[in-house]
């Protein structure tokens, strides 16, 4: 019979908020066996997730586990209770290449990391050229995974081109976007994996500056980036043969303009952060005034196996519009959100169905691309995904994030929403983006509050695209998308709210009523107890007036017999 010779337990950022510490205390009381803290493997629905490595080389894993006795016996035993089983339909659509360490080594153990082919794409690089090297990345058609798909290959030749050492490589770690975590969980998880890449790029260009600028809300990726930057310059990785390369990291504050790569150097020269002209590119006038390059996170993460194993064999994979696998956060209704990896590609009924598990008969849409994202409905579910696909609906993929939206969603509430995220988030720089984000957001506040009249919806799609063709910088050439696609896909929502007054989803408050089925009603008085504005009498009638539609009462409904109504259909 095997036995066990080591525990891993993923305590990523997802594993430790599902309760990872306390089921690794109680590990390491019930046993001496190694017990090694890894990264996340993308299950996020599952953690805390545990893995129990045999003898034999196979290994069993369980998941949800709790920091009980009986949880830990059972990993303990090998039982057969609690294991965790990864989705048929995922294991069969799913392409682990970037992700194919996260979550089976320790993030902060360098000799862990170079046992598993570490460093062996820098290695195979250095016995290159530098233009070898930027002719191996052009040949593997990796495009920017930062959302914009600028070819990797040729951003690095134009780095290439300026004469000398003064030049700086940048990683943008600042991801901003609500619903996404594939560069947090790859900093997390692999953060010697986003160095190496870097690292060849700064070969390959000749830079001998590399600057991370990374949120200062991902702590974790922070500390475990800075313990393998300790570890590059102890073993001395970062000492080429003409120059030693500096590495540092820049904790940005969130703002999600220095996605933009102007605005990022900005912050980072200690100005507040905003977009500027271009020309002159950052290649050519960057950082400080000198030739500086930007990746974002999964793209340098994309580089190591780019050397390792050939540009022609990364290629292979994936379609005309994107090559290579993608990483995707899935969230919203859905049964299984975390972490995926694809082939570019992979429609988004296969990514939303059948790896992320939504029941077909109970989705709307899908959100692309975050806030500045678009919505695509359902019936265009066989559009693969990748850069020029998604752009011809309307939508962007982004850096990858994804949320799925149910039938009870409303989509008029979704644009505002995300509309209300991207107007504040605006710098105020450009007049179009400042002003124009703004008023498209007030017209969207007066549809759901009922205020609203069929002329606005002109207007918000004369606005769209003014703003859209006037911005300085992605935050407001995209801003627009959400609202735009849904006018697009789903104007009789809009038309339903500003002609009838009507939200189908219920969703907008200023339209609906709560309304308590006395017939089924056992008087329990929860709904009294929840309600912070007393607006329900003794009798079980909600006052209208006085409701705030916060949703307290449904939920403390122990029979489900209050529901949300059109406004006026109360009885």
């Amino acid at each position: 019979m095997s036995k066990i010779v080591a525990i891993k337990i993923g305590l990523a950022s997802c594993g430790i908020a599902a309760g990872g510490e306390a089921v690794l205390a109680e590990l390491k009381k019930a046993t001496d066996l190694p017990v090694i803290e890894v990264g996340c493997i993308g299950h996020c629905y599952a953690e805390p997730l545990v893995e129990a490595c045999l003898d034999d080389g196979s290994s069993v894993i369980y998941g949800n586990v709790k920091a009980t006795e009986k949880d830990i016996q059972n990993i303990l035993s090998l039982a057969e209770e609690g294991r965790f089983e990864i989705p048929a339909a995922r294991k069969a659509k799913e392409l682990v290449k970037v992700l194919a360490l996260a979550g089976k080594i320790s993030p902060v153990d360098f000799d862990d990391y170079t046992a598993n082919g570490g460093y062996e794409g820098l290695k195979k690089a250095r016995m290159m050229k530098p233009e070898e090297v930027i002719e191996e990345i052009k040949l593997s058609g990796l495009r920017g995974r930062g959302g914009g798909g600028f070819p990797t290959g040729m951003k690095w030749g134009f780095l290439a081109a300026k004469p000398g050492f003064d030049k700086t490589v940048i990683c943008n770690a600042d991801e901003g976007d609500p619903g996404a975590f594939m560069d947090r969980s790859l900093m997390e998880s692999v953060p010697h994996q986003v160095l190496e890449g870097m690292l060849i790029a700064a070969y390959a260009t000749g830079a001998s500056r590399l600057i991370i600028y990374c949120r200062a809300e991902y702590p974790m990726a922070i500390k475990h980036l800075k313990i393998a930057i300790e570890q590059i310059n102890a073993h001395k990785i970062n000492c080429f043969d003409d120059r030693t390369i500096e590495i540092s990291i820049k904790e940005g504050a969130g703002a999600f303009v220095c996605g933009e790569e102007t605005a990022l150097i900005a912050s980072l020269e200690g100005q507040r952060g905003m977009p500027r002209f271009r020309p002159p590119f950052p290649t050519d006038s960057g950082y400080q005034g000198k030739p500086t390059m930007i990746n974002n996170v999964e793209t340098f993460g994309n580089v190591p196996i780019i050397l390792r194993e050939g540009g022609k064999n990364f290629a292979s994979v994936g379609s005309e519009g994107g090559r290579g696998t993608k990483l995707f956060a899935l969230a919203g209704d859905l049964k299984y959100p975390g972490l995926v990896e694809v082939p570019m590609g992979t429609t988004l009924r296969e990514i939303v169905f059948e790896i992320g598990g939504a029941d077909p008969d109970h989705v709307k849409a899908v959100q692309t691309g975050g806030p500045s994202g678009g919505c695509i409905p359902v019936e265009m579910f066989d559009t693969p995904v990748d850069y020029d696909s998604l752009r011809s609906l309307g939508a962007i993929m982004g850096s990858g994030g994804m949320i799925v939206i149910g039938n009870d969603r409303c989509m008029v509430e979704t644009a505002r929403y995300f509309l209300d995220f991207t107007h504040r988030e605006s710098c105020g720089k450009c007049t179009f983006c400042r002003v124009g984000t703004t008023r498209m957001f007030e017209i969207l506040e007066r549809i759901v509050a009922g205020k609203g009249c069929e002329a606005d919806l002109d207007t918000l799609e004369d606005l769209g695209k003014k703003i859209k063709a006037g911005s300085l910088c992605g935050l407001g050439q995209t801003a627009p998308n959400p609202v735009l696609a849904t006018l697009r896909y789903y104007r009789h929502e809009y038309l339903e709210h500003v002609n009838e007054n009507k939200c189908r989803a219920m969703q907008c408050n200023a339209l609906v009523d709560i309304y308590i089925n006395k017939d089924n009603c056992v008087k329990c008085k929860m709904c009294l107890r929840s309600c912070p504005v007393n607006a329900i009498s003794d009798d079980f009638v909600v006052d209208p007036a006085v409701c705030t539609r916060c949703n307290s009462c449904l939920d403390s409904c122990p029979k489900k017999t209050i529901i949300r109504v059109a406004k006026g259909e109360a009885k």
